[in-house]
């Protein structure tokens, strides 16, 4: 629409997606993108952080599952949509404004990490395969392979016959 303000984000997750449904079905992600400045002081000759922003972000439908489905705690993202402030009193009668980012475009960022990128299938399969993920995360309890720091213990172990690539 005209005269919305459309911003790009870049920075990490501050915890895992939540996804949600309406009451009509309409799927709904939300998760809080913590962006940090940073600028090199010549003085010091070092780089120092500036203040961080938590940004809100609400993502709909079929993207909200794509989201939920990629993108975990930490992930750094560059997000871009329609920034809105919205206005209210709170219980103390102080009167507050919040800023929340409606995304459009929701990535995750490479500059430290790789991807696999797959095709979703048509609408209705997220839910599907979030239901299933769910499941199958709760039977295998709390241990993460790819968190454990051992050398050729994570899942792609073993592909080329040994630790190292054959290149």
């Amino acid at each position: 629409m005209s005269g919305e303000t459309v911003i790009t984000v870049i920075g990490n997750t501050t915890k895992d997606p939540e996804l949600k449904y309406t009451a009509s079905g309409t799927a709904m992600v939300k998760f809080t993108v913590a962006s940090t400045p940073r600028t090199y002081n010549r003085d010091k000759q070092a780089w120092e952080d500036g203040t961080t922003l938590f940004l809100p972000v609400t993502v709909w439908r079929q993207q909200a599952e794509h989201v939920a489905e990629s993108v975990v705690q930490g992930c750094r993202v560059v997000v871009q949509g329609r920034l809105s402030q919205r206005s209210y009193e709170d219980r103390e009668g102080n009167r507050r404004t919040v800023y929340e980012l409606e995304a459009d475009e929701v990535a995750v960022s490479l500059r430290n990490a790789t991807a696999r990128v797959e095709k979703a299938g048509g609408s209705g399969q997220g839910r599907q395969r979030y239901e299933e993920t769910r499941r199958q995360t709760s039977a295998e309890g709390a241990r993460d392979p790819w968190a454990d720091n051992v050398p050729g213990s994570g899942p792609a172990a073993g592909a080329w016959g040994g630790d190292e690539p054959p290149f």
